[in-house]
This record gives structure tokens, C-alpha cells and sequence, in this order.
């Protein structure tokens, strides 16, 4: 995933991704060359000459405190949905066998074979669903030595012909090493969850975009190099933010549009939360999505789509928002312990949970009227 915030079991260790407080037509290659965070809760208590005064003040700091945490949410959980596979339309069970065919590649790091033989996979898949598809390559950056890196955005056009377009998209590569991992960050990892259940579920929801409202199109995105990175201090996004500076620049000359961009990453885990990211909450010009996409989880059920913020996550979705200015989003969920580690393996990921999602964006997209989407900036 991206430069993104701890997980679960280590919400009081510093991350260096957290923020801290804070054309369409026929298949082609596009060739360039480019030369998740969490916010933490901290807080400071200075002691008292008055022993009296100090037990007064500790007690009103704890009770706010206490407030401040129950209303982010972070004591929240989803209640138990009794939703099983065969109520949902999205093969959870069929995007749950692309996970395991992605993941049985192996490690897929930015420029690897294993990033290569998954591009061949997606290539084949998309094809096959009448996809139009494209390979934005680039070269980018070994952070280790500022060597060349040759790296890959792959698009996936549906209705290529029609200017007002949705972006779904996921990151694709996996991080070279398992850099949290306490017993060896230079070991093996696979990415079933970082990595592989964001691509799978869009591949999933490819077998289903006939239901898209007529006028809208969409374009499935996979970035590479999300996490190109040998230390936590290296720099993320260099797919994504390719890709957003490739959008601006080529305004002058293109006809067509994205009107919104979701997405998504970190969303297969067997103990499901998906609560709203901070920054796709607080743009004004993205909350319409947020609430459009969590409406539709209450609407169908779906309760591990929770309505609060939690964590302020730095992921593809701000180079999208903030350099191409997309109104854009992120579904995550970020209390997952095996991040970044080698336990991120397909048996912590679950059909049922891929279904979900799946649904919800499936609902979400077919609920659009192109005549009625918010004006982009």
C-alpha cells in the first residue's frame, strides 16, 4: 500500500507515512519518465505543585480524552451482518480465486517478473470482459541508489467512447521486503491483502459493469510502485503520481473527463471495518462520494462499511485529488496486524468480505445519473 499509517497492533509506534497531526480509442502504450498514515493522538501532562488540582485535571483530561477517542470512532466495530455469499451478485468466491492466482505469482515488486507475469494475467482478464487496455509505462526511481527502474500503470477501459468517465483503481505491486515483519523484514512477501485484494475485487466488478448507467464509462487502474520502498523514510506513490501529473498535462487535448475517483486498497480482510478515511471525508468536492458509497452499504446491509472517520491515510487517492484534482476517495481498512509483514497471506482474506465491497461499489456505480454528478474543479 502506500505510505500509510500503522496497523492495528502498533497505533502507538511512529510511522513516517503518517501525517503527523495533521485517450480512449484502441490498446496502446503510453511511454514518460518521472526523474498511509495515520494521525496520532498525543497528548502532554505536566504535573501539579497541588496534588489536589492535579488528580481535578487529570480526571477532566481523561474524560476528554475518553470523549475525543469514543468520537473518532476508534472503540467502534461493525455489527455482525448476517450476509452470506449467495445474497450477494458479486462472486465473492470467484474474485477470492483471482487473489489466490495473483498471489501464487509471488512477490511482484516494482520492475520484477512477478510484476511482468501479473500484467500478463490482467492483460488476458480484461481483454477477455471487453476491456480496452493500456500501458502507461515510465521510468522511475530506485530509492536505494537512484537507479532506473522501468515501471507500469495498467488502464482498463470500459465504454472507451464516453467522455464522463469513473476511475476505480488499486495499487498492484508489492513491497520488495516485509519491513515489519519482527522476525525477517528481508523475507518474502505476497501482498494477499496489500496488494492483491484491491486488484482482485476490480476484477471481480469487471464481469459486472453492464449495469453502469448509459454515459458514464470507467476506467480500471492499476499503479505500480504504491510502495517501491527499502525503508519506511522512502518515498511512495510514484504511480500514482505519475499518472496525475500524465492527466493534467494532457487537459489541453483530451475530451473526456473523470467526474470521480475511488480507491481502493486493503479491503479483504476476514475482520472487516472499513471506516471513512479522514482527507476523503474532509474535501468538500469528494464527500458527495463518501456519502454516496456509505449510503448504499446502509441501504444493502453491509455494516462493515462504518459512518465515522477514523485514520488520515496518505494513499494514490491524494496524488489523484491534489495534483489532478479528481474528487477521489479511499476505501481501507487499516487495523489489519499482518501489514507489511510475511503473515499477509490469503487465508487472513475472506470471499465474503471481497463480495462486500465488491457489491457496495457495484450499487454505488449503478445509482449514478451522469446528468446530476457534482461539477469537477
Amino acid at each position: 500500500m502506500p505510505r500509510k499509517t500503522r496497523k492495528k497492533a502498533d497505533h502507538q509506534r511512529h510511522d513516517p507515512r503518517g501525517v503527523i497531526a495533521n485517450d480512449h480509442g484502441s490498446d496502446g502504450v503510453l511511454d514518460g519518465t518521472v526523474g498511509a498514515r495515520v494521525t496520532g493522538l498525543k497528548g502532554l501532562f505536566r504535573r501539579s505543585r497541588s496534588k489536589w488540582l492535579g488528580l481535578v485535571l487529570g480526571s477532566l483530561v481523561l474524560a476528554g480524552c475518553a470523549g475525543f477517542i469514543a468520537w473518532q470512532g476508534f472503540a467502534s466495530r461493525s455489527e455482525p451482518s448476517r450476509i452470506v455469499l449467495e445474497d450477494i451478485p458479486v462472486d465473492g468466491r470467484r474474485a477470492y480465486e483471482y487473489l489466490l492466482a495473483i498471489c501464487k505469482i509471488g512477490p511482484r515488486p516494482s520492475g520484477s517478473q512477478g510484476m511482468k507475469a501479473q500484467q500478463e494475467l490482467l492483460a488476458e482478464h480484461f481483454r477477455q470482459l471487453g476491456a480496452k487496455v493500456s500501458l502507461q509505462q515510465f521510468t522511475g526511481v530506485d530509492p536505494r541508489n537512484r537507479s532506473p527502474v522501468p515501471m507500469t500503470n495498467f488502464i482498463a477501459s470500459f465504454f472507451p467512447e464516453r467522455t464522463e468517465r469513473i476511475l476505480l483503481c488499486a495499487h498492484y505491486d508489492t513491497l520488495p521486503f516485509p519491513l515489519r515483519d519482527r522476525i525477517n523484514p528481508k523475507g518474502r512477501f505476497i501482498g494477499a491483502n496489500d496488494g492483491a485484494s484491491g486488484v482482485a475485487v476490480l476484477m471481480e466488478l469487471a464481469h459486472h459493469l453492464d449495469k453502469v448507467p448509459e454515459g458514464l464509462g470507467i476506467d480500471i487502474v492499476f499503479f505500480d510502485a504504491e510502495e517501491f520502498i527499502f525503508s519506511e523514510w522512502d518515498p511512495y506513490f510514484q504511480g500514482s503520481e505519475f499518472f496525475a501529473r500524465a492527466y493534467v498535462e494532457s487537459r489541453p487535448h483530451r475530451k473526456w473527463q473523470y467526474r470521480a475517483a475511488v480507491l481502493v486498497d486493503m479491503i479483504g480482510d476476514a475482520d472487516l471495518q472499513i471506516y471513512q478515511e479522514r482527507n476523503s471525508a474532509w474535501w468538500k468536492d469528494s464527500r458527495w462520494i463518501i456519502e454516496g458509497i456509505w449510503g448504499t452499504a446502509k441501504r444493502l446491509g453491509v455494516s462493515q462499511f462504518i459512518p465515522q472517520k477514523k485514520y488520515e491515510i496518505r494513499d494514490d487517492h491524494l496524488a489523484l485529488h491534489n495534483i489532478a484534482g479528481i474528487p477521489a476517495i479511499v476505501l481501507i481498512d487499516f487495523d489489519y496486524p499482518y501489514w507489511h509483514t510475511q503473515e499477509d497471506t490469503p487465508d487472513k482474506c475472506s470471499p465474503l468480505s471481497l463480495a462486500k465491497v465488491g457489491w457496495v461499489l457495484l450499487e454505488w456505480l449503478s445509482s449514478l445519473d451522469v446528468n446530476k454528478l457534482p461539477p469537477v474543479r
